[in-house]
């Protein structure tokens, strides 16, 4: 191992050399991050032309490429789901968006329609036979491995060695895969901290809260009313819980050091442990989950985010956030007109999870109204989906809405009759608009 190690190590101004005009370079997703080489590579404009860089959700609180080329001279940076860091970039026209649903990532590289010239992986530091973990984020790292030209690990210290149960897991990169290595010191991984639920956040999850049954299996988003449905349940009589979900985040831990999430009643696929494909959160998660990494079956996307994987434990639910739902339950979850907020995810993995999962529930909750910039409310509940923004769900996968007014059951009914449902829990300063709407066209 430590020979092989030896004969790849590269500086990070040696690895970036092989970079080509042209290329795509992956950075990957979340907290993972390749620090040092994005410093080298960025060092290199002027140098190269028409090099794209994509990644997604990055924590990252700089990505040196882009920051130094506000031009595009040589880096263009595309992203497949804005995060924080992004979204700042985004304002100064210095992200391209690629809408895709992130399960379908591995099989598009596979053929083809996503290409990785250049892979920048940050791994874990590699054990005794030479394999290094994807820590924090495994996102589809060796599938990405598998069809790049050309694979750098970036070894960064502070990441934990978390390997999936699989000997031949996307956790697990061997050394051999790599043809550079580079190591060095790095920051902390970069955390994320989230608001506190409002009132309204609160109110949404008491409802939703009491649907979820003992040892339900749980998928949660990331915001005010998730987080508060978890705080929620820790607090409850609720006990067996489990975890299937797309990002493992602070409120997971807490509802297992409260004895609240055992993983034991999960009766299908990985009983007995967490299921996640990137871990967010705070210090105290990463060390958390660092320490204890017998509990976890992190693992690659097109297997925590299929839906015959998440279905196969009974009483699955699945809580997420919306930006806007119309009558017809159509969801906009994740634009401001064509204004790109964040992405659609694994949101619509969950949701078909739970639809094939005995007892499973899927929720799309959101406030009824928002408060514009003069200060007039606006309603969530809006008749149609606004030209320009995002349809990213369609009517046929939702079937519960929740607003601080109650839960709008879609199952089953008719177009008329899910307009007036989502009517009912809409704000009641726009309740008497909405239902004009739906006599007038749902007829």
């Amino acid at each position: 191992m430590m020979t092989e190690l030896s004969e790849k190590r590269m500086s990070p101004a040696e690895a970036v050399r092989l970079v080509r005009d042209g290329d795509w370079v992956e950075y990957g997703f979340g907290a993972g991050f390749p620090e040092l080489l994005d410093k080298a590579l960025a060092a290199r404009k002027g140098e190269l032309k028409d090099v794209k860089i994509r990644g997604g959700l990055l924590l990252a609180p700089r990505i040196e490429a882009v920051e130094c080329d506000p031009e595009q001279e040589s880096f263009h940076y595309y992203s497949v789901h804005i995060g924080e860091t992004e979204r700042k970039l985004q304002s100064r026209g210095l992200v391209r968006f690629i809408p895709l649903m992130l399960r379908e990532m591995p099989g598009m590289l596979r053929r083809g329609d996503l290409k990785t010239d250049v892979a920048f992986i940050p791994v874990s530091r590699p054990d005794a036979n030479g394999v290094c973990s994807t820590g924090l984020s495994p996102y589809t790292w060796r599938v990405i491995a598998e069809n790049a030209r050309t694979v750098i690990f970036e070894i960064n210290e502070h990441y934990p060695v978390l390997f999936g149960k699989n000997p031949a897991h996307a956790t697990r990169l061997p050394l051999s895969m790599a043809d550079a290595v580079v190591e060095g010191g790095h920051s902390p991984v970069p955390t994320r901290s989230y608001r506190a639920p409002s009132e309204t956040d609160l109110t949404i999850a008491r409802l939703v809260t009491a649907e979820i049954p003992d040892g339900a299996c749980l998928g949660l988003g990331v915001g005010g009313v998730p987080f508060a449905v978890a705080s929620m349940l820790a607090e409850s009589d609720l006990k067996d819980l489990g975890c299937w979900t797309g990002t493992v985040s602070d409120p997971f831990m807490a509802l297992y050091k409260a004895g609240k999430l055992t993983n034991r009643r999960k009766n299908g696929r990985d009983q007995g442990l967490f299921t996640w494909n990137l871990c967010m959160g705070t210090q105290e998660m990463y060390e958390w989950v660092g320490a204890n990494p017998a509990l976890f079956n992190p693992s690659d996307l097109d297997y925590v985010h299929e839906p015959t994987h998440i279905g196969s434990n009974d009483n699955y639910v699945s809580i997420n956030g919306a930006v806007q739902v119309d009558l017809m339950g159509q969801e906009n979850g994740e634009s401001a007109g064509s204004r790109q907020l964040s992405g659609i995810g694994g949101q619509m993995d969950f949701l078909e999870g739970a639809f094939r999962s005995k007892g499973g529930k899927g929720f799309i909750c959101l406030a009824s109204t928002h408060t514009k910039k003069d200060g007039t409310l606006e309603s969530n509940i809006v008749p149609a989906i606004a030209a320009g923004s995002t349809g990213s769900v369609p009517r046929t996968q939702i079937r519960n809405v929740a607003t601080e007014y109650g839960i709008a059951r879609l199952s089953g009914l008719s177009v008329r009759e899910r307009a007036e449902a989502m009517a009912n829990i809409a704000h009641p300063a726009f309740r008497e608009d909405l239902l004009r709407y739906a006599a007038e066209k749902f007829r």
